[in-house]
């Protein structure tokens, strides 16, 4: 069905490798936050660097006729890991914006999920390249269920936070964070969803 990995493979890879560099980056910088103003900087050059890619297949599409697996399919999962990208970088800006230097568990917890969420992306995007699609849904299902856990995890975070925490400018910060993490494996999931439609079209 495939020819040869093409430029469209190639940059997905990238992205999703681009994807998992900056989730593990989100993921050590919340464990240390005494340098917010680095963190967010270097979170919003990744970010950037997924956009190249973006860019990158959106120029291909226009200029190629046949293209591996259908427009629309390149198009959305292009869509969709940008998406990761682009919420996981406006967590991490949130962090310099609203100036939060305190660990919290509960944004630890939310970033391991991300973390496995992005592993499970990048595994399936490069079964796709292999044409192994079969392969795919098992990475699929997982992230589902990685999402269902952030789902449980933002009820028990959000239930907390207004259990102990006076401050109403610290309670706002803090469940907006939670939320944008969630927000975050919804975007995972989409990239899932995506997969499981590429999958039913073409195997």
């Amino acid at each position: 069905m495939f020819k040869k990995k093409d430029i469209f493979f190639t940059s997905l890879e990238e992205m999703a490798d681009t994807l998992v560099e900056a989730v593990e980056y989100f993921a050590a910088g919340v464990s240390d936050l005494s340098n917010l103003t680095a963190f967010a900087k270097k979170m919003k050059e990744l970010e950037s660097k997924c956009d190249q890619y973006t860019h990158t297949i959106l120029k291909e599409l226009n200029k190629t006729f046949i293209t591996p697996i259908e427009r629309e399919d390149i198009m959305e999962l292009t869509t969709s890991l940008d998406d990761v990208l682009d919420g996981i970088e406006a967590c991490a800006s949130r962090f310099e914006m609203y100036n939060i230097r305190e660990k919290d568990e509960y944004i630890t917890l939310f970033a391991d999920v991300i973390v496995r969420s992005a592993h499970q992306i990048r595994k399936a995007i490069q079964l796709l390249s292999q044409k192994k699609l079969l392969a795919m849904r098992e990475h699929c299902i997982a992230i589902n269920e990685l999402e269902n856990q952030a789902d449980d995890l933002l009820r028990v975070s959000v239930t907390t936070l207004f259990k102990n925490v006076q401050d109403p400018i610290e309670l706002i910060k803090r469940k907006e964070i939670y939320e944008r993490l969630e927000q975050t494996t919804d975007y995972c999931e989409d990239v899932a969803n995506t997969l499981e439609s590429i999958i039913m079209r073409n195997s």
